[in-house]
């Protein structure tokens, strides 16, 4: 399966941030997105799971069919967004139960939901507490739990591990790495040795295009400095525009 942009165009008022993009990702694959800030990282999230639109150009599903879906739901996108949106009035458990429930025809884990939480690390005595009680690493544990137990074909991961202790983030990133047998991966992050660690390729976002860094320059000890200077390029270019 691959997601694939064709000419995508994206401007907000007088900023433009995609400027004629055509990019494909791939099943099998963990790919980092990396980019300054404004540069529209999480626009192109939004845009992919439907809620923006793009100005022209399509963003399609092909399956492994070779049929093109222009016209996927949402449904298909699994986003953790770095600000979460969970309901307030429910149980950290009822919520859980709920999505669980709502979905457990495309489930990967047989765990209750009171085990699955555990597994994140919510303890069995802050299950049953509102979410909106949750501190804010908490509630992330949360979104990136629901997210991860359906069997969607796309995951979006905006800054997922920020929040999580060592343990945690330890355990997710081993769940992340088993999404990507099945499911297209792409998770951004400012932070360089995760991607270096976690990455099978790195996707720069910048001068309103996606490029992908060879694999040389990912395995190079100046991997960082590397990323910086290209970076830093772009803002110089802005900054003289």
């Amino acid at each position: 399966m691959q997601l694939a942009l064709e000419n995508i165009d994206k401007a907000f008022d007088e900023k433009k941030l995609f400027n004629d993009v055509t990019f494909k990702f791939e099943t099998g694959k963990i790919y980092g997105l990396l980019g300054r800030n404004g540069s529209g990282k999480t626009t192109l999230f939004n845009c992919i799971a439907r809620n923006l639109s793009v100005d022209s150009g399509s963003i399609a599903i092909i399956d492994d069919e070779g049929r093109k879906i222009t016209d996927y739901e949402n449904t298909e996108i699994g986003f953790v967004t770095t600000t979460t949106h969970l309901p307030d009035f429910m149980t950290g458990l009822e919520f859980v139960r709920f999505v669980m429930d709502l979905n457990r025809e495309r489930l990967t884990t047989t765990l209750s939901a009171s085990d699955n939480l555990t597994r994140y690390g919510i303890k069995v005595s802050d299950q049953n507490k509102l979410l909106r009680d949750y501190s804010h690493g908490m509630k992330n544990k949360v979104q990136m739990l629901v997210t991860e137990v359906t069997n969607a074909p796309i995951y979006l991961l905006d800054e997922p591990l920020t929040s999580f202790d060592p343990v945690a983030a330890y355990e997710v990133k081993e769940r992340i790495r088993e999404l990507k047998s099945r499911a297209i991966v792409i998770f951004s992050t400012h932070i360089l040795e995760l991607a270096k660690e976690l990455c099978d390729e790195i996707v720069l976002l910048h001068d309103q295009k996606l490029e992908v860094l060879g694999n040389d320059k990912l395995q190079s000890q100046d991997f960082e400095k590397e990323i910086v200077m290209i970076l830093s390029e772009e803002h110089d270019n802005d900054a003289l525009s």
